[in-house]
């Protein structure tokens, strides 16, 4: 998640910019879930007219969103990091909330990795009677 640096072009600069279809290709996304993401402020794409015009800031801010999602963050908290990270301070405190956030999500999936393995023990239980039940039946019948 931590970028050195999100890329700063805009089209009056320069700098690379891409459509909302480049964007959807690039990722696999739909253009729908761009404009989400617009609408939930992590990409702040310029217009053209009526087309949304992408700078590598909004790529790259793309590419972190996707990645927090992936770790499991929210949208609220990939923002935060995300807009953590564009600001020139100094990346100590940056960190230090990035390594907190995902202590907490490693505890969730611990968590969650240990409700689901007591699931699974409960459900093997329950297999392992019902072929004894199964088994016994059997025997009654057979003999």
């Amino acid at each position: 998640m931590p970028a050195a640096a999100v890329a700063q072009a805009s089209p009056s600069s320069g700098g690379a910019t891409f459509t909302i279809g480049e964007l959807a290709r690039e990722f696999d996304l739909t253009t729908r879930a761009i404009r989400f993401y617009e609408d939930c402020g992590l990409i702040t794409p310029q217009r053209s007219g009526r087309n949304r015009v992408y700078t590598a800031r909004d790529r790259t801010r793309l590419k972190l969103t996707l990645r927090g999602k992936r770790l499991g963050l929210t949208l609220a908290e990939v923002k935060e990091l995300v807009d953590m990270y564009e600001s020139p301070r100094d990346t100590q405190p940056q960190l230090k909330k990035f390594l907190v956030v995902l202590a907490a999500h490693r505890a969730q999936l611990e968590q969650q990795m240990a409700d689901l393995d007591a699931t699974l023990d409960e459900v093997r239980a329950h297999e392992k009677e019902a072929r004894r039940l199964l088994a016994e039946g059997e025997r009654r019948k057979g003999g």
